[in-house]
Protein backbone atom coordinates (compact mmCIF):
# COMPACT_ATOMS: atom_id res chain seq x y z
CA UNK A 1 0.00 0.00 0.00
CA UNK A 2 2.87 2.35 0.87
CA UNK A 3 4.54 1.74 -2.49
CA UNK A 4 1.27 2.46 -4.31
CA UNK A 5 0.93 5.79 -2.50
CA UNK A 6 4.51 6.72 -3.42
CA UNK A 7 3.99 5.76 -7.06
CA UNK A 8 0.68 7.68 -7.23
CA UNK A 9 2.34 10.74 -5.67
CA UNK A 10 5.15 10.68 -8.22
CA UNK A 11 2.66 10.32 -11.08
CA UNK A 12 0.47 13.07 -9.67
CA UNK A 13 3.39 15.47 -9.30
CA UNK A 14 4.43 14.70 -12.87
CA UNK A 15 0.91 15.28 -14.22
CA UNK A 16 0.56 18.59 -12.37
CA UNK A 17 3.99 19.61 -13.65
CA UNK A 18 2.94 18.91 -17.25
CA UNK A 19 -0.32 20.83 -16.69
CA UNK A 20 1.52 23.86 -15.30
CA UNK A 21 4.06 23.69 -18.11
CA UNK A 22 1.28 23.77 -20.72
CA UNK A 23 -0.55 26.57 -18.88
CA UNK A 24 2.57 28.73 -18.61
CA UNK A 25 3.41 28.13 -22.26
CA UNK A 26 -0.13 29.14 -23.28
CA UNK A 27 -0.10 32.28 -21.16
CA UNK A 28 3.25 33.33 -22.55
CA UNK A 29 2.26 32.70 -26.15
CA UNK A 30 0.90 35.43 -28.40
CA UNK A 31 -0.64 32.84 -30.71
CA UNK A 32 -3.29 30.16 -30.34
CA UNK A 33 -3.59 28.56 -26.94
CA UNK A 34 -4.17 24.91 -27.76
CA UNK A 35 -1.94 22.97 -25.37
CA UNK A 36 -4.76 21.78 -23.13
CA UNK A 37 -6.92 20.58 -26.01
CA UNK A 38 -4.30 18.53 -27.82
CA UNK A 39 -3.97 14.76 -28.03
CA UNK A 40 -1.01 14.87 -25.65
CA UNK A 41 -3.11 16.26 -22.81
CA UNK A 42 -6.46 14.68 -23.68
CA UNK A 43 -5.33 11.12 -24.37
CA UNK A 44 -1.58 10.52 -24.12
CA UNK A 45 -1.06 12.00 -20.65
CA UNK A 46 -3.82 9.97 -18.90
CA UNK A 47 -2.69 6.84 -20.75
CA UNK A 48 0.91 7.31 -19.62
CA UNK A 49 0.07 8.25 -16.03
CA UNK A 50 -2.23 5.26 -15.54
CA UNK A 51 0.24 2.90 -17.21
CA UNK A 52 3.09 4.19 -15.01
CA UNK A 53 1.08 3.69 -11.82
CA UNK A 54 -0.10 0.22 -12.83
CA UNK A 55 3.38 -0.99 -13.83
CA UNK A 56 5.28 0.57 -10.93
CA UNK A 57 2.79 -0.78 -8.37
CA UNK A 58 3.07 -4.25 -9.91
CA UNK A 59 6.88 -4.72 -10.14
CA UNK A 60 6.72 -8.50 -10.63
CA UNK A 61 3.86 -8.50 -13.13
CA UNK A 62 1.61 -10.75 -11.06
CA UNK A 63 -1.50 -8.59 -10.94
CA UNK A 64 -4.66 -9.50 -12.81
CA UNK A 65 -6.29 -7.67 -15.71
CA UNK A 66 -8.99 -6.49 -13.29
CA UNK A 67 -6.37 -4.69 -11.21
CA UNK A 68 -5.04 -2.91 -14.28
CA UNK A 69 -8.52 -1.74 -15.30
CA UNK A 70 -9.23 -0.41 -11.79
CA UNK A 71 -6.13 1.79 -11.86
CA UNK A 72 -7.47 4.32 -14.44
CA UNK A 73 -10.88 4.44 -12.75
CA UNK A 74 -9.44 5.56 -9.41
CA UNK A 75 -6.68 7.62 -10.98
CA UNK A 76 -9.00 9.62 -13.21
CA UNK A 77 -11.48 10.12 -10.35
CA UNK A 78 -8.67 11.56 -8.22
CA UNK A 79 -7.38 13.71 -11.07
CA UNK A 80 -10.84 15.18 -11.69
CA UNK A 81 -11.28 15.99 -8.01
CA UNK A 82 -7.86 17.65 -7.76
CA UNK A 83 -8.41 19.61 -10.98
CA UNK A 84 -11.76 20.93 -9.79
CA UNK A 85 -10.70 21.76 -6.21
CA UNK A 86 -7.16 23.03 -6.63
CA UNK A 87 -6.54 23.86 -10.30
CA UNK A 88 -9.83 25.78 -10.66
CA UNK A 89 -11.01 23.87 -13.69
CA UNK A 90 -14.74 24.20 -14.38
CA UNK A 91 -17.31 21.46 -13.87
CA UNK A 92 -18.31 21.53 -17.54
CA UNK A 93 -14.72 21.03 -18.64
CA UNK A 94 -14.24 18.15 -16.20
CA UNK A 95 -17.37 16.41 -17.46
CA UNK A 96 -16.12 16.65 -21.03
CA UNK A 97 -12.65 15.43 -20.10
CA UNK A 98 -13.71 12.47 -17.98
CA UNK A 99 -14.67 10.03 -20.80
CA UNK A 100 -11.55 10.89 -22.81
CA UNK A 101 -9.24 10.53 -19.83
CA UNK A 102 -10.86 7.27 -18.78
CA UNK A 103 -10.64 5.83 -22.30
CA UNK A 104 -7.02 6.93 -22.57
CA UNK A 105 -6.22 5.50 -19.14
CA UNK A 106 -7.76 2.10 -19.88
CA UNK A 107 -5.97 1.90 -23.22
CA UNK A 108 -2.72 2.88 -21.53
CA UNK A 109 -2.77 0.21 -18.83
CA UNK A 110 -3.86 -2.58 -21.17
CA UNK A 111 -1.24 -1.64 -23.76
CA UNK A 112 1.44 -1.41 -21.07
CA UNK A 113 0.49 -4.81 -19.68
CA UNK A 114 0.68 -6.34 -23.15
CA UNK A 115 4.05 -4.72 -23.93
CA UNK A 116 5.52 -5.68 -20.59
CA UNK A 117 5.09 -9.35 -21.34
CA UNK A 118 7.11 -8.88 -24.53
CA UNK A 119 9.85 -6.76 -22.97
CA UNK A 120 10.74 -8.94 -20.01
CA UNK A 121 13.64 -7.65 -17.97
CA UNK A 122 13.63 -4.17 -19.51
CA UNK A 123 13.39 -1.91 -16.44
CA UNK A 124 13.62 1.30 -18.44
CA UNK A 125 10.21 0.77 -20.05
CA UNK A 126 8.18 2.17 -17.13
CA UNK A 127 10.24 5.36 -16.78
CA UNK A 128 10.43 5.87 -20.54
CA UNK A 129 6.65 6.20 -20.66
CA UNK A 130 6.86 9.57 -18.94
CA UNK A 131 8.69 11.05 -21.91
CA UNK A 132 5.79 10.48 -24.33
CA UNK A 133 3.57 13.47 -23.34
CA UNK A 134 6.57 15.81 -23.43
CA UNK A 135 7.50 14.62 -26.91
CA UNK A 136 3.91 14.99 -28.03
CA UNK A 137 3.74 18.56 -26.76
CA UNK A 138 6.68 19.46 -29.00
CA UNK A 139 5.22 17.83 -32.09
CA UNK A 140 1.54 18.83 -31.88
CA UNK A 141 1.98 22.60 -32.49
CA UNK A 142 3.41 21.68 -35.89
CA UNK A 143 0.26 19.82 -36.92
CA UNK A 144 -2.80 21.72 -38.26
CA UNK A 145 -6.10 21.23 -36.43
CA UNK A 146 -9.25 20.44 -38.42
CA UNK A 147 -12.09 22.98 -38.45
CA UNK A 148 -15.64 21.65 -38.57
CA UNK A 149 -18.96 23.50 -38.52
CA UNK A 150 -22.06 22.25 -36.76
CA UNK A 151 -25.70 23.27 -36.38
CA UNK A 152 -27.91 22.52 -33.39
CA UNK A 153 -31.64 22.95 -34.05
CA UNK A 154 -34.66 22.44 -31.81
CA UNK A 155 -38.36 23.04 -32.51
CA UNK A 156 -41.57 23.46 -30.55
CA UNK A 157 -45.22 23.80 -31.56
CA UNK A 158 -47.01 26.78 -30.02
CA UNK A 159 -50.75 27.30 -29.89
CA UNK A 160 -50.58 30.87 -31.15
CA UNK A 161 -50.24 32.55 -34.56
CA UNK A 162 -46.91 33.97 -35.81
CA UNK A 163 -48.17 37.52 -35.17
CA UNK A 164 -48.34 36.79 -31.45
CA UNK A 165 -44.99 35.01 -31.30
CA UNK A 166 -42.92 37.46 -33.34
CA UNK A 167 -42.58 40.18 -30.65
CA UNK A 168 -41.27 37.51 -28.25
CA UNK A 169 -38.55 36.59 -30.73
CA UNK A 170 -37.38 40.17 -30.73
CA UNK A 171 -36.81 39.81 -26.99
CA UNK A 172 -38.34 38.48 -23.78
CA UNK A 173 -37.90 40.68 -20.73
CA UNK A 174 -37.89 39.90 -17.01
CA UNK A 175 -37.51 36.14 -17.19
CA UNK A 176 -38.25 34.59 -13.81
CA UNK A 177 -36.20 31.71 -12.30
CA UNK A 178 -39.18 29.34 -12.53
CA UNK A 179 -39.80 30.01 -16.23
CA UNK A 180 -38.53 27.77 -18.97
CA UNK A 181 -37.90 24.06 -18.98
CA UNK A 182 -35.96 21.79 -16.65
CA UNK A 183 -32.84 20.41 -18.31
CA UNK A 184 -29.61 18.64 -17.42
CA UNK A 185 -27.30 21.40 -18.62
CA UNK A 186 -28.75 24.26 -16.60
CA UNK A 187 -30.45 22.57 -13.63
CA UNK A 188 -27.84 19.95 -12.77
CA UNK A 189 -24.57 21.06 -14.35
CA UNK A 190 -25.22 24.70 -13.51
CA UNK A 191 -24.89 26.54 -16.83
CA UNK A 192 -26.58 29.98 -16.49
CA UNK A 193 -30.16 30.62 -17.59
CA UNK A 194 -31.56 33.62 -19.51
CA UNK A 195 -32.83 36.63 -17.57
CA UNK A 196 -34.04 38.61 -20.55
CA UNK A 197 -33.32 40.07 -23.97
CA UNK A 198 -34.41 43.19 -25.83
CA UNK A 199 -33.97 44.62 -29.31
CA UNK A 200 -32.23 47.92 -29.87
CA UNK A 201 -33.34 49.29 -33.23
CA UNK A 202 -35.32 47.39 -35.83
CA UNK A 203 -34.54 45.42 -38.96
CA UNK A 204 -31.17 44.48 -40.39
CA UNK A 205 -28.28 45.84 -38.34
CA UNK A 206 -30.29 46.13 -35.12
CA UNK A 207 -28.82 44.67 -31.96
CA UNK A 208 -30.44 42.10 -29.71
CA UNK A 209 -28.95 42.42 -26.23
CA UNK A 210 -29.11 39.31 -24.05
CA UNK A 211 -28.69 39.06 -20.26
CA UNK A 212 -28.22 35.74 -18.47
CA UNK A 213 -27.65 34.81 -14.86
CA UNK A 214 -24.16 35.13 -13.31
CA UNK A 215 -23.78 38.53 -14.97
CA UNK A 216 -23.42 37.23 -18.51
CA UNK A 217 -24.13 39.78 -21.23
CA UNK A 218 -23.63 39.52 -24.97
CA UNK A 219 -25.03 40.95 -28.21
CA UNK A 220 -26.60 39.51 -31.33
CA UNK A 221 -26.35 41.54 -34.56
CA UNK A 222 -29.45 41.07 -36.71
CA UNK A 223 -28.57 39.66 -40.15
CA UNK A 224 -31.99 38.27 -41.17
CA UNK A 225 -35.28 40.09 -40.71
CA UNK A 226 -38.55 38.73 -42.09
CA UNK A 227 -41.35 39.72 -39.68
CA UNK A 228 -43.57 36.77 -38.90
CA UNK A 229 -41.18 34.31 -40.59
CA UNK A 230 -37.48 34.58 -39.66
CA UNK A 231 -35.11 36.53 -37.43
CA UNK A 232 -31.42 35.67 -37.56
CA UNK A 233 -28.28 37.09 -35.99
CA UNK A 234 -24.54 36.83 -35.65
CA UNK A 235 -23.23 36.60 -32.10
CA UNK A 236 -21.00 39.43 -30.91
CA UNK A 237 -18.91 38.60 -27.85
CA UNK A 238 -16.47 41.49 -28.25
CA UNK A 239 -17.86 43.33 -25.21
CA UNK A 240 -19.30 40.26 -23.51
CA UNK A 241 -18.95 39.83 -19.74
CA UNK A 242 -19.61 37.27 -17.04
CA UNK A 243 -17.99 34.14 -18.48
CA UNK A 244 -16.01 33.60 -15.27
CA UNK A 245 -18.69 31.09 -14.26
CA UNK A 246 -17.26 28.51 -16.62
CA UNK A 247 -13.92 27.01 -17.49
CA UNK A 248 -11.72 29.50 -19.31
CA UNK A 249 -11.35 27.02 -22.17
CA UNK A 250 -15.10 27.04 -22.89
CA UNK A 251 -15.69 30.74 -23.55
CA UNK A 252 -17.82 30.81 -26.75
CA UNK A 253 -15.37 32.97 -28.69
CA UNK A 254 -11.93 31.37 -28.76
CA UNK A 255 -9.41 30.00 -31.23
CA UNK A 256 -10.86 26.49 -30.98
CA UNK A 257 -14.55 27.06 -30.25
CA UNK A 258 -16.90 29.78 -31.43
CA UNK A 259 -20.66 30.10 -31.35
CA UNK A 260 -21.14 31.93 -34.61
CA UNK A 261 -24.78 32.59 -35.53
CA UNK A 262 -28.36 31.63 -34.85
CA UNK A 263 -31.98 32.52 -35.34
CA UNK A 264 -35.67 31.70 -35.04
CA UNK A 265 -37.90 30.51 -37.87
CA UNK A 266 -41.70 30.39 -37.75
CA UNK A 267 -43.88 28.01 -39.73
CA UNK A 268 -47.64 28.50 -39.63
CA UNK A 269 -49.42 25.18 -39.06
CA UNK A 270 -52.93 26.55 -38.70
CA UNK A 271 -54.91 29.63 -37.69
CA UNK A 272 -53.62 29.42 -34.11
CA UNK A 273 -50.75 26.97 -34.36
CA UNK A 274 -47.10 27.65 -35.22
CA UNK A 275 -43.89 25.67 -35.26
CA UNK A 276 -40.93 27.68 -33.96
CA UNK A 277 -37.40 26.46 -34.67
CA UNK A 278 -34.28 27.81 -32.99
CA UNK A 279 -30.99 27.01 -34.72
CA UNK A 280 -27.44 27.76 -33.60
CA UNK A 281 -24.31 27.45 -35.71
CA UNK A 282 -20.83 27.03 -34.28
CA UNK A 283 -17.42 25.75 -35.28
CA UNK A 284 -14.77 23.68 -33.55
CA UNK A 285 -11.03 23.49 -34.10
CA UNK A 286 -9.77 20.65 -31.91
CA UNK A 287 -8.23 17.20 -32.43
CA UNK A 288 -11.50 15.68 -31.20
CA UNK A 289 -14.18 17.68 -33.04
CA UNK A 290 -16.59 14.78 -33.39
CA UNK A 291 -16.46 14.01 -29.69
CA UNK A 292 -16.79 17.69 -28.71
CA UNK A 293 -19.79 18.07 -31.02
CA UNK A 294 -21.67 15.46 -28.96
CA UNK A 295 -21.41 17.77 -25.97
CA UNK A 296 -22.34 20.74 -28.15
CA UNK A 297 -25.51 18.92 -29.15
CA UNK A 298 -26.36 18.32 -25.48
CA UNK A 299 -25.51 21.76 -24.09
CA UNK A 300 -26.83 23.93 -26.92
CA UNK A 301 -29.81 21.62 -27.36
CA UNK A 302 -30.77 22.06 -23.71
CA UNK A 303 -30.34 25.84 -23.90
CA UNK A 304 -32.49 25.94 -27.05
CA UNK A 305 -35.25 23.80 -25.54
CA UNK A 306 -35.34 26.04 -22.49
CA UNK A 307 -35.67 29.20 -24.59
CA UNK A 308 -38.39 27.65 -26.75
CA UNK A 309 -40.34 26.51 -23.68
CA UNK A 310 -40.12 30.05 -22.31
CA UNK A 311 -41.47 31.55 -25.55
CA UNK A 312 -44.26 28.96 -25.70
CA UNK A 313 -45.39 29.73 -22.15
CA UNK A 314 -45.40 33.47 -22.81
CA UNK A 315 -47.17 33.19 -26.18
CA UNK A 316 -49.91 30.94 -24.81
CA UNK A 317 -50.76 33.15 -21.85
CA UNK A 318 -54.49 33.88 -21.66
CA UNK A 319 -55.40 37.13 -23.35
CA UNK A 320 -52.13 37.36 -25.30
CA UNK A 321 -53.05 35.34 -28.38
CA UNK A 322 -54.02 37.51 -31.33
CA UNK A 323 -56.32 36.23 -34.04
Amino acid sequence: MTSLVIVASIAGAYAIGVYLLITLADEGSSGAQTGLIGFSFLLVLPAVICAFIALAADPYGTRSRGYYIQVPVWTIAGALAISTLFLREGVVCMLMLAPLWLAGGIFGVLAARWLRRRLRGDRTFCAALLALPLIGLQVEPLLPLPTDRYTVARSIVIDAPPETIWPLLEGVRDVQPNEGRWNLTQNLIGVPRPRGAHLVGEGLGAERQAIWTDGIRFAERITQWQPGARIGWRFDFSNSTGWEFTDRHLVPDSVYFRVDSGGYALERLGPRRTRVTLDTQYWLRTPVNGYSALWGELFLGDLSNNLLALIKARAERPGLVRD
